[in-house]
């Protein structure tokens, strides 16, 4: 009995400490660096944290929203407890609706956007393998360039 005792005793402790060091690597901050913002357009600039769910058109699936107005055109966004993989979405929300606005296609955006791994828009927005990024890897702030239609 013990044994038993002694041998659940370990697994309980090799659990804490493998969940114990996965938190840790979760828990590295991410620096956005957000350039190319046009101020003299209203509104704010809604930069979006995702995993692989929703990316990039549910902004209610998104693990984290920050919004700030567009007033400078240069910014930077630090976000915490962010997935092993992850992809941003950044949006110049002109009119403040916290969607993309589409021009009189219904198709093509008509306000700004930015998304991480330098992936652009092509037919459509980029899928989540085009815009991930592995938190692994990442060694400096991440940069967006938001383009304006």
């Amino acid at each position: 009995m013990k044994h038993i005792f002694n041998r659940v005793v370990k697994v309980f402790f090799i659990m804490a400490a493998v969940s114990l060091m996965s938190q840790q690597v979760n828990a590295k901050d991410i620096v956005v660096y957000i350039d190319n913002i046009a101020t003299e357009k209203p509104g704010n600039i809604m930069v979006m944290l995702y995993g692989y769910d929703g990316f990039p058109k549910d902004h209610a699936k998104a693990i984290s929203v920050e919004v700030r107005l567009a007033v400078i055109d240069k910014m930077t966004i630090t976000f915490s407890s962010v997935p092993a993989e992850f992809a941003i979405k950044v949006l110049h929300d002109e009119d403040e609706t916290g969607q993309v606005t589409k021009n009189w296609t219904g198709i093509i955006p008509a306000e700004g956007l930015g998304f991480s791994n330098g992936a652009k828009l092509s037919f459509g927005p980029p899928n989540f393998d085009r815009a991930k990024v592995k938190l692994a890897d990442i060694n400096s702030p991440i940069s967006i360039k938001i383009i304006y239609p």
